[in-house]
């Protein structure tokens, strides 16, 4: 070996429980300095973090390790091996091929002619440039500490920078469900990483379902805590009870924190209670912490949970007046239906509906107009009743008419009105008893020129119809539905959606057998 490397005394210490490593790659064609560098830092430690090494001794075995592995810290890296210059090739492939900018790169050479470290700090994108005849034990220690802190604090501003445009993309679309998911991912990512736990971190925001009552008192059990949504482990936990998801010790701290409306901190998680003027509160649970949290921290994650719960309480807020809409619409159509099924014919349509537009993939915004328009397909029985709805058999003339001047009259209650839900459920009003062959009524409409929603309600409005006893006539059996639904495939409804009931005639049933119950 050519260089000497100077180590002072190794002092013992307690052993210590290191919660994960920093990655630090050895690039050298001496395995001599491999070996010497693994004993100069073999007791390091930083932040309560230990090393793993990683060594290649050529160029290429440098490049392999460097594309497989995205999270190495720091890569010690000699500049003479099979080239002369083959460490600096490594150095501009790392940021200018991997793309990597968060690894820490220090030169060490033998030979400084051949690389002076002028030119190099000028040219190349490193970050510190070392003779191995002036590293001792020690300077190499100070090289590294160094070098972690600079990757440790690049990487926890990336985390933030991700954070912040979680929250960015989802604050155009705060309001909707699946963006206030986003909005809490991002915060608790970003928050997260301002406590240290990057991205091991695993959370939980539990809530009671449903506002709160108007009496203003509420019961705060966590038997009535219902999982909003999660992460890491706890990804599949949405529409859970909190017991059924945590237990012992973790449970206890949730007990405590909704109990006190406190904040319960341990070593490795925190809970947090969300006051909230509409809920009866809810609670967040963050795990995957990396050490106790400082007063500073604590306070950080206060001001984290009363934001929350203002995103929190705006979002139910319009879910509120979403979910009030469609049950006055709801029970409006349900006023306007007779016979013996009234009770749950409405519902039951309506979750056909969702089934059908899921499984043509229709966007949120679609299913909404959707679902919240179909309780509305009978508006004209206000003005001319009639009574051919659970009729399965052939209609008379008189029936017929009776249709006509129905739908028509709908249409036309419904159809001035600039609101697109009212829009849609004026058109399915007015053709929900067109048929896919054009011998429908009241227009004689055919194919595609009947709209989606239209068919869709036509078709589940029909096999709701079969599956409900009135007193006009008992319910028919589901093969004898299915059978004849395809009967009518390609003349009353459909073929596609036919087809697709079919395919998802389970979950028809059980959402049906729902309603009922």
């Amino acid at each position: 070996m050519n260089d000497e490397l100077l180590f002072a005394e190794d002092l013992d210490e307690d052993k210590v429980e290191y919660q994960g490593t920093w990655k630090v790659l050895i690039v050298d064609d001496e395995p001599e300095i491999h070996a010497v560098t693994k004993l100069a830092l073999n007791d390091f430690e930083f932040q309560n973090k230990n090393l793993e090494f990683l060594s290649a001794y050529n160029g290429q075995q440098a490049r392999d390790i460097l594309l497989k592995d995205n999270d190495i810290a720091v890569v010690l890296l000699d500049v003479v091996m099979e080239t002369d210059d083959a460490g600096l090739k490594i150095a501009d492939f790392i940021r200018n091929e991997a793309e990597n900018h968060f690894i820490r790169i220090i030169l060490r050479t033998g030979q400084p002619g051949q690389a002076p470290e002028r030119d190099v700090i000028i040219n190349y994108d490193i970050n510190d440039y070392k003779s191995k005849t002036e590293l001792t034990a020690q300077k190499l220690f100070t090289v590294v500490i160094a070098a972690l802190r600079s990757y440790r604090d690049i990487v926890a501003i990336n985390e933030n920078r991700k954070g912040l445009e979680k929250i960015i993309s989802a604050s155009a679309d705060l309001f909707r469900t699946h963006s206030m998911e986003s909005f809490i991912e991002g915060i608790v990512q970003q928050l997260s990483s301002l406590l240290g736990g990057g991205n091991n971190a695993a959370y939980l925001t539990c809530a009671v379902a449903g506002p709160r009552p108007f009496s203003g008192s509420c019961t705060h059990s966590l038997d009535n805590l219902v999982v909003f949504t999660g992460q890491g482990e706890y990804q599949s936990a949405a529409g859970k009870a909190l017991p059924s998801v945590l237990s012992g010790e973790q449970l206890d701290a949730c007990r405590v924190a909704l109990k006190d409306k406190s904040l319960v901190y341990a070593d490795e998680y925190l809970v947090a209670y969300c006051e909230s003027h509409t809920q009866c509160g809810s609670l967040l649970y963050l795990s995957g912490l990396p050490k106790r949290l400082t007063d500073a921290q604590k306070k950080l994650v206060e001001i984290f949970s009363q934001n929350v719960q203002i995103a929190f309480d705006n979002i139910m807020l319009t879910k509120d007046i979403e979910d009030t809409q469609r049950e006055i619409i709801e029970r409006l159509g349900q006023a306007m239906e007779e016979g013996s099924a009234v009770g749950s014919h409405i519902q039951r349509t309506v979750k056909i509906c969702q089934i059908l537009g899921q499984a043509l993939e229709l966007d949120e915004e679609q299913l909404r107009l959707l679902t919240s328009a179909v309780p509305l397909h009978d508006v004209g029985n206000l003005y001319a009743p009639t009574h051919t709805l659970f009729k399965t058999d052939k209609l008379s003339t008189h029936d017929i008419d009776l249709i006509a001047k129905n739908t028509k009259l709908g249409y036309r209650l419904l159809k001035d009105s600039k609101r697109p839900l009212i829009q849609v459920a004026a058109t399915i009003a007015k053709e929900h008893h067109e048929h896919w062959n054009g011998k429908g009524h009241p227009y004689g409409l055919h194919g595609e020129n009947i709209h989606l929603f239209s068919r869709i309600a036509s078709i589940a409005i029909a096999y709701n119809v079969m599956r409900s006893a009135t007193q006009h006539q008992d319910a028919w059996p589901v093969p004898l539905v299915l059978a004849r639904m395809q009967e009518l495939s390609g003349s009353q409804f459909d073929p596609n959606l036919v087809a697709i009931l079919s395919q998802n005639i389970d979950k028809i049933e059980d959402v049906t057998l729902d309603c009922v119950r």
